[in-house]
C-alpha cells in the first residue's frame, strides 16, 4: 500500500507465569529487524501509519513423548503471544488480541537451560514470520 509509510513496534510485554527475562525483547528486536529488511518502511516511535502491539502470554513446557518407563522422552517449549494490529489508513485491517503461538521439541534428557537459548531463537522466527505475514503479507 503505498501511502502507508511508517510503522511503530513498541516493546513487547511480558504476561507469562513462567519467567524468560529476554524473551520481550527478542521478539520485538526480531520483528522490527524483519519490517526494516522486508518492507520500505520506516521504523518510528510513536503514532506510525501500522501499529503492532503485542504481549508475551504464554511460555510453558510440556512432556510430549513418554518412554516404556513412563518417563519424558521429548519435551516441548511453547510460546504465545497476543497481537493487536492498527492499520490508521486502511482500519479494515485492524485486529485486536491474535494469538499467535510457536514451539520447538527437545529431548528430555537435556535441561531446559541447555537448550533454551536456541529454542527460542527458532520459535521467535516463526512467532515473528506469523505476525508479519498476518499484518503485511497481502500487500
Amino acid at each position: 500500500q503505498p501511502d502507508v509509510k511508517t510503522v511503530t513496534i513498541p516493546y513487547f510485554e511480558y504476561k507469562a507465569l513462567k519467567v524468560n527475562p529476554s524473551l520481550s525483547n527478542q521478539i520485538t528486536e526480531a520483528l522490527q529487524e524483519k519490517f526494516i529488511r522486508l518492507t520500505r518502511l520506516e521504523l518510528v516511535d510513536a503514532e506510525g501509519d501500522l501499529e503492532i502491539i503485542g504481549a508475551v502470554t504464554g511460555y510453558d513446557v510440556k512432556a510430549t513423548a513418554i518412554n516404556a518407563s513412563e518417563q519424558a522422552a521429548q519435551n516441548r517449549l511453547t510460546v504465545n503471544v497476543k497481537v493487536t494490529f492498527v492499520n490508521r489508513k486502511y482500519p479494515e485491517d485492524n485486529f485486536e488480541d491474535k494469538g499467535f503461538s510457536a514451539y520447538a521439541d527437545f529431548d528430555a534428557m537435556q535441561s531446559l537451560d541447555a537448550v533454551e537459548a536456541g529454542l527460542c531463537e527458532e520459535i521467535v522466527e516463526k512467532i515473528c514470520e506469523d505476525i508479519f505475514n498476518a499484518t503485511v503479507a497481502k500487500w
